[in-house]
């Protein structure tokens, strides 16, 4: 998000292969992996042997040029690199210095790695509450989900971290855990159970207490998803959309708790009828009796869907691997300042060179760095 905002942004890699992320979802027939390329298009990319004594003064120096240090290592690990705040902070005590820990830095799981599914989608309750019936086996979820989430949240802190130094002049140590942004994004599931009420898990489908919140199969097998919270405004409407007037007054479905006490017959009711036409039939009456739903969409619909294409929702670069490269564009419109896709993912220590000629090394230092090892 920062490179496609405008950031310089130099990622540091360990020699030979790089980060294990680049293997990550590396499908067969694929030449790169999904995963690598969507989270680091636009960096600059830098191999560094930091267990070196010149390769951590290479870090330091980048460390002086630089507003943020961002790291997702073990905390433990970076003290023991001599990366640690304390340290990085007396080359620049401008710093801005994020970590982004599994579970946070204090506690009996400080140390224990994290990742998405496990100190995210798990651990925060999401996995819990997403099981279709009560006491079913939950839904696996889907990778890096919470992941998305935790990097807007970090984002947001380095950039009001930016702007609180320089109303001050001060830099600072900024700490997100991945368990707490996943808890934050559950936060309508957690807010009730802090307040003695635990919101019950949705149950089956067939029960749902709001029909008209519920999702639909159609005659060609695609779904929508109601979202008709407030269900009484759009109780008229959604019975002149599905050609069923006559349920409008109907004493089981006349309001909202009638509904509910009834929302088995209603949903019984509500699958027959849009078991008789397709979705796009469906969707055009929906639309048209003010109906609130969306299309359930698989990942191939959403990059052929019109909204998507007209929003510019994709974008296509040049990579030197797979040739023109579709990729996920950046949500956010500026009218001033447009955020751009600077080019593709880093091939393995690309811009080792450049970076350290920028730094002010020589191509003789170069040379003596590689014949230490410090870079390949």
């Amino acid at each position: 998000m920062m490179a496609d905002l405008g950031a310089e942004v130099i990622k540091i890699e360990p020699p030979g292969t790089g980060e294990r992320g680049r293997k990550l979802l590396l499908f067969p027939g694929l030449p790169l992996s999904p995963y690598f390329e969507t989270n680091n298009r636009g960096f600059k990319g830098i191999t560094l042997n930091i267990q070196k004594k010149k390769g951590l003064e290479i870090l330091y120096k980048l460390v002086r040029e630089s507003d943020v240090f961002m790291f997702n290592y073990e905390l433990g690990a970076l003290k023991q690199l001599k990366a640690d705040y304390q340290t990085l902070s007396q080359f620049n005590p401008k710093l801005i210095y994020a970590f982004l820990s599994g579970y946070g830095s204090v506690g009996p799981d400080k140390d224990e790695r994290g990742f998405d599914l496990s100190a995210g989608w798990a651990r925060s309750g999401a996995q819990y509450l997403s099981a279709v019936e009560p006491g079913g086996i939950p839904s696996p979820g889907r990778v890096s989900l919470m992941d998305m989430v935790a990097s807007m949240h970090i984002v947001a802190g380095i950039l009001a971290a930016l702007l609180h130094r320089r109303n001050t002049g001060i830099g600072q140590e900024m700490k997100l855990s991945l368990y707490h942004s996943a808890v934050w994004t559950e936060k309508m599931d957690i807010q009730p159970a802090l307040m003695g009420r635990p919101f019950p898990r949705a149950g089956y489908r067939t029960k749902q207490a709001n029909p008209l919140f519920n999702n639909y199969r159609t005659r060609d097998n695609k779904w929508f998803q109601f979202t008709m919270g407030q269900s009484d405004l759009q109780w008229p409407g959604f019975c002149r959309a599905i050609e069923r007037p006559e349920l409008k007054n109907d004493p089981r479905f006349k309001d909202m708790q009638a509904r509910e006490e009834n929302c088995e017959q209603l949903i019984q009711i509500i699958d027959e009828v849009l078991a008789t036409k397709d979705r796009d039939e469906w969707r055009k009456r929906f639309n048209e009796n003010g109906c609130i739903c969306g299309l359930v969409q698989s990942p191939e619909e959403v990059i052929a869907d019109p909204q998507a294409l007209a929003n510019d929702f994709f974008v296509e670069i040049d990579h030197p691997v797979a040739g023109r490269l579709k990729l996920v564009n950046t949500p956010i419109r500026f009218s001033q300042n447009p955020a751009i896709i600077k080019g593709p993912a880093p091939q393995v220590g690309q811009h080792t060179e450049e970076i350290l000629l920028d730094l002010g090394y020589s191509w003789d230092d170069i040379t003596g760095l590689k014949e230490q090892k410090v870079i390949p």
